[in-house]
């Protein structure tokens, strides 16, 4: 019998791209907290960008009509670029609620923003095409690594709430493809005023009339996922409402998972120029990143119900900005207290923008925490409070600065949360 060699793992060659992918790097932290949880501990886990749906279920009108749906066999393809009457649902929904004029076809329907991201990345860039975007953000530097396309980092101040000015963009424009913005912002919870943006959609155009016909132009891809969930007097702002004249170039990615909860749901849109929606209908045809059929109908009727839509909308912002404003209350108290941490003012979203400067204290073991990986570690093991550095969105290694996520976050555990934080924080030192 003829002998046959299994071949190690460790010596299959694979491509380029996938030798070089990096690893997330809330994935690694998720594995710790999960070991933690595994052991018994109670952990304060404030990592996740998502929504606990025994806190925060769906809608029951869109539970009701995705259940109906599957009842009604609606379990086969649907088509390539989503149902025509969630696109009209759609269409009609960016109408009245954000005063968007898109026709059914500029609308493209997939299983959630991520499949639409890629798709843009993939549809505007070609290998060596230039990306620029802020930092912290999610996700940019990985589907720039995807798409072979370069990365242009900036990074952002916390006195501009972690958002890019036009000038910090401007020395860079001359040589981009694509910019890649998102507000409200993950991870910080903030957003563009509607002056700053304004000026980013001027320097966008300024640069647009200045390239010849027939050369590729500045394209904006425009992340507004969270943009139903503001809080106080903070008000969403849209490049193309600002600007008109930016339609040509901006691909504007939305959908029901954060506004609803509805993250596991998968039905996202994007809406953008007739010719690039074409050309990521026909790549995400081949990938087959389409959201399931019973779910677009379900949400195409779900959206057409005014009333239970916007009652919803009310009352997940009151659930999440008592949640954001009682976390951040607490922080300003500690801050107070001679604590040396931080935090920005909710404006958006679940994510609320926290700071531990403890580089260099010492903890009653005498260890001393160097560097963001140590404190984060701290935080974890001594306060059971799981946080995401900023540098996992791309900042800077040694950012003091954390995403602090409530989509699963229970009213009543916050006290003890602080409880603990509290005694944690006491047990450091300063030499």
């Amino acid at each position: 019998m003829q002998s046959t060699t299994i071949t190690e793992e460790r010596d299959l060659v694979l491509s380029e791209m996938a030798e070089t992918l990096i690893g997330s790097e809330i994935i690694k932290l998720a594995a710790e907290v999960k070991l933690l949880i595994d052991k018994g501990e109670k952990i304060h886990n404030l990592t996740i960008g998502d929504f606990d749906p025994a806190v925060f279920p769906i809608p029951e009108e869109l539970e009701s009509e995705i259940i109906e749906a599957y009842k009604a066999g609606h379990t086969n393809y649907p088509a390539a670029n989503g149902i025509g009457e969630l696109r009209k649902a759609v269409s009609k929904f960016l109408t009245s609620n954000e005063g968007l004029e898109y026709h059914a076809d500029q609308i493209l329907i997939a299983a959630g923003s991520r499949p639409l991201i890629y798709a843009t990345y993939r549809t505007i860039l070609d290998r060596g095409d230039k990306v620029i975007f802020p930092v912290p953000s999610w996700n940019n530097n990985h589907y720039c690594h995807l798409t072979d396309a370069e990365q242009i980092i900036v990074e952002t101040k916390p006195e501009n709430n972690f958002m890019p000015s036009a000038q910090d963009l401007a020395p860079f424009v001359k040589d981009a493809t694509m910019i890649a913005l998102c507000s409200p912002l993950n991870p910080t919870g903030t957003t563009f005023t509607r002056e700053g943006l304004a000026e980013i959609c001027d320097l966008i155009l300024e640069e647009n009339n200045r390239r010849s016909p027939g050369e590729k132009p500045l394209y904006l891809m425009y992340d507004q996922i969270y943009w139903a969930l503001t809080y106080g007097n903070t008000h969403h702002a849209n490049p193309i409402i600002l600007r008109p004249e930016m339609r040509n170039y901006t691909i504007c990615i939305d959908g029901i998972s954060k506004s609803f909860a509805a993250t596991g749901v998968r039905v996202g849109w994007a809406f953008g120029p007739d010719r690039i929606i074409n050309k990521m209908k026909a790549i995400l045809s081949h990938v087959g990143a389409w959201s399931p059929k019973a779910e677009q109908v379900a949400t195409a009727k779900f959206l057409e119900e005014t009333e239970a839509v916007n009652t919803y909308l009310v009352s997940i912002r009151e659930q999440l900005s008592e949640r954001l404003s009682t976390i951040y209350n607490g922080i300003q108290q500690l801050k107070k207290e001679g604590f040396n941490v931080d935090s920005i003012a909710p404006q958006a979203a679940i994510y609320l923008t926290v700071k531990f400067s403890l580089h260099n204290y010492k903890t009653a073991e005498g260890k001393i925490l160097n560097t963001t990986e140590d404190i984060t570690k701290y935080l974890l093991q001594e306060a059971k409070l799981a946080i995401v550095p900023f540098y996992a969105f791309g900042a800077s290694k040694e950012s003091p600065w954390y995403r602090l996520s409530v989509g699963t976050v229970a009213m009543k555990e916050i006290d003890s949360l602080f409880h603990d934080l509290r005694v944690a924080l006491s047990k450091l030192s300063k030499d």
